[in-house]
């Protein structure tokens, strides 16, 4: 599994949400997003902009899959973070 903690990202207005859950969905992994402890599907629009609600400091993406390395540089970059950190377990 690959997670990735993203702390300066771009709002998640639905124009950027759409075109992250369009270019998820062209991933075999699985995506998930969590923010303030609330985790959703990555790949689900609706799912997706519940956070946009939501306040909180930090977006945590989670890929796990065959072609996650590739998901999860493809996708962390739709969000342009100013500074990011991540790790793999």
């Amino acid at each position: 599994m690959l997670r990735k903690s993203l702390r300066h990202y771009k709002k998640l207005d639905p124009q950027p949400v759409a075109q992250f859950v369009k270019t998820a969905n062209q991933f075999r992994s699985e995506v998930s997003l969590e923010q303030s402890g609330h985790k959703v599907n990555g790949k689900s629009m609706m799912s997706v902009m519940e956070l946009a609600n939501r306040r909180g400091g930090e977006l945590i993406i989670e890929v796990e899959g065959e072609d996650a390395p590739r998901a999860m540089e493809v996708l962390s970059n739709l969000l342009k973070p100013d500074s990011v950190s991540g790790s793999e377990e």
